[in-house]
């Protein structure tokens, strides 16, 4: 018990705590738009490319949260428009754009001389550095996504399953895709500093993946990713802090371990499970 209760008496751990649940609610829920919409790229692009405006926000001193926004939102704004305006896949400008920004952050990145903890700690994630001001940025842009999407509910669910009918019915897709490319971009922004931006598109995509293996109603998908998302966060925090080891890879680690046996529960039973008798076969 004392292994539970000992991390809750500092304060760095109870902020991390609230951090990871909310990180996990906030990418469970655009989470699964993303999974069903089959654009799990999508979300690795966007996380590189918040990369250099992280970068410029440290070499101009400005809060890395608007920054990372800044840039985020606004490869995800240019990815839509070039694929929807420029002819190409989706596919094909995410590769160019996400390419180039994080080609911007690195070279951004170049010019700092000496070591810079603070921007590694975005790439990699330091949950257990984050500070109260960080926390509170977490809460306002978590809400804020969370917020966007109830209003936008069914819009979105349409949307996603039927746009040729979402747009027959009057529903204007594509400011609405506009818009939830800035939903995913603001939501992997949330994830930096709980997995950094090189783990963010797991956070995003597995605890979704991992509920679609046992339901497919939409409601239950969402609230079970929700549910994986929250417990193995918690779960990985603390092993990480057990083992004094990376708490952002461990984090997702949890994550990717709830998949497989998921996946190996469900490939048994589904093996298990008595085939059904065709009509006449006994005769």
């Amino acid at each position: 018990m004392n292994l539970v209760l000992e991390p809750l008496s500092y304060g760095f751990f109870l902020r991390a705590l609230a951090a990871s649940a909310l990180v996990s609610l906030v990418t469970a829920v655009v989470g699964t738009y993303v999974v069903l919409r089959g654009i799990a790229f999508l979300g690795d692009a966007i996380s590189h490319a918040a990369f250099p405006g992280v970068v410029v926000a440290y070499l101009f001193g400005f809060p890395f949260y608007l920054g990372a926004a800044v840039a985020a939102v606004g490869t995800a704004l240019a990815i839509g428009y070039v694929s929807k305006r420029g002819g190409l896949r989706q596919d094909t400008a995410i590769g160019v754009l996400f390419a180039g920004a994080f080609a911007l952050g690195v070279f951004l990145f170049s010019t700092i001389k000496g070591y810079v903890a603070d921007l590694f700690s975005f790439l990699f994630g330091q949950v257990l550095a984050i500070s109260p001001a960080d926390l509170v940025g977490l809460v306002v842009l978590g809400v804020a996504v969370i917020a966007v999407v109830a209003a936008l509910w069914k819009e979105l669910l349409y949307a996603t399953f039927d746009p040729l009918g979402a747009a027959a019915s009057g529903i204007a897709v594509e400011r609405l895709e506009y818009l939830f490319l800035g939903l995913v971009a603001l939501t992997i922004v949330v994830s930096l500093q709980a997995v950094g931006i090189i783990l963010v598109v797991a956070m995003l995509i597995t605890p979704a993946a991992t509920a679609q293996l046992v339901t497919a109603r939409f409601t239950r998908l969402m609230l079970g990713a929700a549910v994986i998302g929250v417990v193995t966060a918690v779960a990985g925090l603390y092993i990480s802090y057990w083992l004094d080891v990376a708490s952002g890879a461990t984090i997702v680690l949890a994550q990717t371990a709830t998949f497989a046996l998921v996946l190996g529960y469900e490939r048994l039973a589904h093996a298990l499970r008595p085939s059904p008798v065709a009509p006449g076969a006994d005769a």
